[in-house]
């Protein structure tokens, strides 16, 4: 290590606060406690040591006790650090591990160097190999909401396995290349506290039904994405007395057991738990799921287990890749293990957080082998379009960190579009208008379809905005839009957003806004238009241009009017009178 500077601390005792959790030696257990672990202080220097803390995602800042004064990212020496670190919005040391490990913190009152006795070279043999095509041009469509097993009360038809078949196979494969379909697995309800894997017989049906709808979604070319929950297992009796076993066919019988369970586990430390008194495993390796028991992945035996699970949903199910749940409850580096055990075409996990360098920290520790939901571009549609206003669009999401090709970008999913607190007009995928809130669904489906990343599209939203839909689709396959395209930010203010995203076929135009410019870029013609939005075609762009379905911002039936082009603009005429796409009658 450098020498330090001699500088007289301003306090004469430093502590390092983080996201310790129980059973985790890191932070001694406590959770942001600002003065949860004391350092050891020798002349200037503090120095603390956490032993034996298990692969995971951390963060920590240096406090004098208290929160008055901290210091965090601003001072972390990276060039005497053998780990390597980020800051995010909160200022934190961000930091992800992939092997169990000795960490030691020493602070000279400016300075923070952080070291880690294990393995912290990265092997790029692995990295980046499997689980993101490059360039992809693919959709996605969500196919589900939740609940959306019920028949009856159905606001947007229900999507069990039979009836995704029959009624929408042929729409679906129309429009997408990829459908994420619910947890298959036995547990009741949607399907996220699994009781067994190898049961896939659901409460969105049967095994047959399921492998029905594959085989007709895979003759149409749609890839099909489980959605695969293994933070956590409910047990078969107790809180964790028993678990059914498995049976993997090809891949083996397997029976999990207590020991299989993480040692902070509610299980083990509840007080009304009859199970406190069983084996249990080693501690988490990230956050914690009070519902279901949290499955150790450190665990040989699990990471066999899950390896079993995912090539037999690949080779007897048929299913092409995964969506992974609650990623947050257990380090990405099993992630890693996972796909380059399963080799899914797609991968996709679901760490929620809006903040782009947490989403990069993950993708670190997941060797790249693996794409996110964008959940910072999703909360960035709220406050942005939700509220009418395009200032915050510019770069937006994974974007304005350069890695659009990991994200998976979203508007709503079935989480976001129940939750009581997601009720309030700025949001997008209010689930009681959607209708009233069409404006607001079509002009953030245009901004998810015409940008890099690989757009998920939300069931609701497709089964009611359809055709819509559909032309903002085959306009972006048209021009070749893909995960990596290229994107200039033209104009981004309060009330007015201009881009131009370029694809493999051409180019687009995308203008949002009361304040946005109509007229026609040079070079591109008039391809669609919506409410305050016009999106524009590049030459070499195979797409017919769509209907204007308003006027005056009154919706039309298709059978008042005619649409036509005149010099490269869209116009309708309705009842004697010809409208431009503003609904601005022109003669």
């Amino acid at each position: 290590m450098a020498a330090w500077a001699v500088i007289s601390p301003s306090f004469s005792a430093y502590y390092v606060a983080g996201n310790g959790g129980q059973g985790n030696p890191w932070c001694d257990g406590k959770n942001w406690q600002a003065n949860g672990s004391l350092m050891a202080s020798e002349g200037n220097l503090s120095t603390i040591t956490f032993s034996a803390v298990p692969a995971g995602s951390y963060q920590f800042k240096i406090t004098n006790g208290t929160w008055d004064r901290n210091w965090g990212f601003t001072n972390f020496d990276q060039l005497h650090s053998n780990i390597q670190a980020i800051g995010n919005g909160d200022g934190n040391v961000c930091f992800q591990t992939t092997e169990q490990q000795n960490l030691t913190i020493t602070f000279d009152g400016s300075a923070i160097c952080l070291q880690g006795d294990g393995h912290n070279e990265l092997d790029t043999a692995d990295v980046a190999v499997i689980g993101v095509p490059s360039e992809y041009e693919g959709v996605m469509l969500q196919g589900f909401y939740w609940d959306s097993y019920t028949t009856s009360n159905r606001k947007y038809s229900d999507t069990k396995w039979a009836t995704l078949d029959a009624n929408y196979a042929d729409a679906i494969a129309e429009d997408f290349d990829l459908i994420w379909l619910p947890p298959s697995g036995y547990g009741g309800g949607v399907g996220y506290y699994t009781k067994t894997y190898s049961n896939q017989g659901s409460a969105w049906g049967s095994k047959q039904a399921l492998r029905s709808l594959i085989g007709n979604l895979h003759s149409k070319g749609v890839k099909v994405i489980a959605d695969i929950v293994i933070n956590h297992r409910q047990s078969a009796s107790g809180w964790a007395q028993s678990f059914t076993p498995e049976n993997f066919e090809g891949y083996g019988t397997w029976q999990i057991t207590s020991e299989h369970i993480c040692s902070g586990d509610e299980a083990f430390t509840d007080s009304g738990s009859d199970s406190r008194s069983l084996p249990h495993g080693n501690a988490d390796t990230g956050d914690n799921d009070g519902g279901c028991r949290d499955l150790d992945h450190t665990s040989e035996y699990v990471q066999d287990y899950i390896k079993a699970y995912l090539n037999w949903m690949r080779d007897s199910m048929q299913y092409d890749g995964w969506r992974y749940d609650m990623v947050k409850g257990y380090s990405g580096s099993f992630v890693s293990k996972y796909n380059l055990s399963s080799e899914p075409f797609f991968s996709v996990g679901e760490y929620w957080d809006g903040d782009a360098s947490a989403l990069k920290m993950y993708l670190q520790s997941a060797k790249y082998n693996t794409t996110v939901f964008d959940f910072c571009l999703k909360f960035t549609l709220n406050s942005s379009i939700g509220v009418g206003s395009y200032s915050k669009l510019k770069a937006a999401g994974m974007r304005s960190i350069g890695l659009e090709k990991y994200a998976v970008t979203f508007i709503d999913n079935h989480d976001t579009f129940e939750r009581s607190d997601n009720q309030g007009s700025e949001f997008i995928g209010y689930n009681k208008v959607l209708s009233s809130n069409r404006p607001k669904i079509l002009q953030a489906n245009a901004y998810l379809l015409m940008m890099p990343g690989t757009p998920c599209v939300f069931w609701p939203h497709w089964y009611t905005f359809r055709d819509e839909i559909h032309e903002l689709i085959a306009l972006r396959k048209a021009a070749g839009i893909h995960n990596e395209s290229v994107v200039t930010d033209e104009s981004a203010s309060g009330s007015a957003y201009s881009a131009t995203v370029n694809g493999h076929n051409g180019s687009i135009v995308l203008r949002m806004g009361s304040g946005r410019d109509t007229n026609v870029p040079a070079g591109y013609t008039l391809a669609i238009t919506g409410p305050n939005m016009e999106i524009y075609m590049s030459a070499g762009v195979n797409y017919t241009p769509s209907v204007i379905t308003s006027v005056n911002n009154i919706e039309l039936p298709s059978s008042l009017y005619r649409k036509f082009m005149e010099n490269g603009h869209l116009y309708i005429e309705c009842n004697g009178s010809v409208y431009d796409a503003l609904g601005r009658q022109i003669r």
